[in-house]
């Protein structure tokens, strides 16, 4: 434990990697051979996918891309990792507490507070664990000093397990799968190489939440919305639950901004997703089609927790951040496009997310 994650927190991040752990599911069992093959052919494909991100994003940022360390892992060890970055980010925010309202703050950690919190982000993280195929983690190299030595750029996982159980589950070519999974996470990857002030800037805007005057607890969940990509659906007050309408309106602006921000790097990701042709991934059609309809399939359970989770409205966003990327890609081209990535200031909004032509009117023109 690094001495800035020893400072107070409104979590027990201890109990919450337990938590996560002992609700993350173990998946699949392959025998040593298959998954020793599994794990060599991800990291083959992670390395193989970032010249198809150059050659379809146009960004310089991807060519020869090694700033970023390549995990594969299992789901226990996706779940460790993720405990560990959600402490980090939150961090700043309780700060920002303690020194705002001292008395508060302690009677919180005195209280269930730590240990309330504790049970919904180990319960969130242990559920995610056995859905998510892979991941760009950003923040990662903040964890400690070896870690921002050892993955200054960040850090790329997959979750081996559950991509083995998608490919099985959906009865796809491994091989393509592999590579189109790793084409998604390699985008994210070069969007925060081709704006390296990108994470500092989410950073920022992360940390101001805690300015907020709401309860400790209420402030948590809108943090956790946000880091997750929980955001706003399609009414800029539509996902901020029961503290809505607390908040003032430079708070709403913030939370909508980094929803704005999510919709658009999951959009764009999606959009290379769907501009890779079966010269790069030759099943890509019945991959799509069939990963796409895999949802369907979802049991009652898992779609009451979805959406409680506000899992549903997170893929609404990404839909609409692909609609906006495609929007403007097909009018001005990829080059135009890339304008998005200069600075803050040519970051979509949250309505130019939904209308992309005042995105071009604004920062075009």
């Amino acid at each position: 434990m690094t001495q800035e994650l020893a400072r107070p927190s409104l979590v027990d991040w201890d109990l919450a990697a337990q938590i996560a752990a002992k609700l993350t599911p173990p998946g699949p069992t392959p025998k040593p051979r298959e998954m020793s093959k599994a794990v060599e052919s991800l990291r083959y494909f992670a390395h193989e996918s970032v010249h198809h991100v150059h050659n379809i994003t146009r960004l310089d940022a991807a060519e020869n891309l090694r700033d970023s360390k390549i995990l594969v892992v299992d789901r226990a060890g996706w779940a460790k990792a993720n405990t560990q970055t959600f402490s980090v980010l939150m961090q700043p925010i309780f700060d920002r507490i303690r020194i705002k309202n001292p008395e508060k703050f302690d009677a919180a950690l005195r209280g269930f507070a730590p240990t309330a919190a504790a049970a919904e982000m180990g319960a969130m993280v242990g559920f995610l664990s056995s859905k998510v195929l892979g991941q760009y983690d950003p923040y990662a190299g903040l964890v400690s000093p070896q870690a921002a030595e050892s993955h200054p750029g960040g850090r790329l996982m997959f979750v081996a397990p559950n991509v083995l159980w998608t490919e099985q589950e959906i009865n796809v070519d491994p091989e393509d799968f592999r590579l189109w999974v790793c084409l998604h996470e390699q985008t994210h990857r070069v969007q925060f190489a081709a704006a390296p002030w990108l994470r500092g800037h989410m950073l920022e805007q992360i940390s101001t939440l805690g300015s907020f005057d709401v309860s400790p607890w209420d402030r948590l969940s809108a943090v956790v919305a946000s880091v997750t990509g929980r955001g706003s659906g399609d009414h800029p007050d539509a996902g901020l639950g029961p503290i809505g309408h607390l908040l003032t309106d430079e708070e709403k602006a913030t939370l909508s901004h980094l929803t704005a921000v999510m919709s658009l790097l999951e959009g764009h990701a999606n959009a290379v997703m769907d501009a890779v042709d079966s010269s790069i991934v030759p099943t890509v059609k019945t991959i799509r089609r069939r990963f796409n309809a895999r949802s369907d399939n979802h049991g009652a359970l898992d779609r009451a927790i979805r959406t409680l989770m506000g899992m549903d409205a997170k893929m609404r966003q990404y839909s609409n951040g692909q609609k906006f990327v495609e929007y403007i890609v097909e009018r001005a081209g990829m080059d135009t496009f890339n304008t998005v990535w200069t600075s803050a200031e040519t970051l979509p909004t949250e309505a130019e997310i939904h209308d992309p032509q005042r995105w071009m009117d604004r920062v075009l023109a």
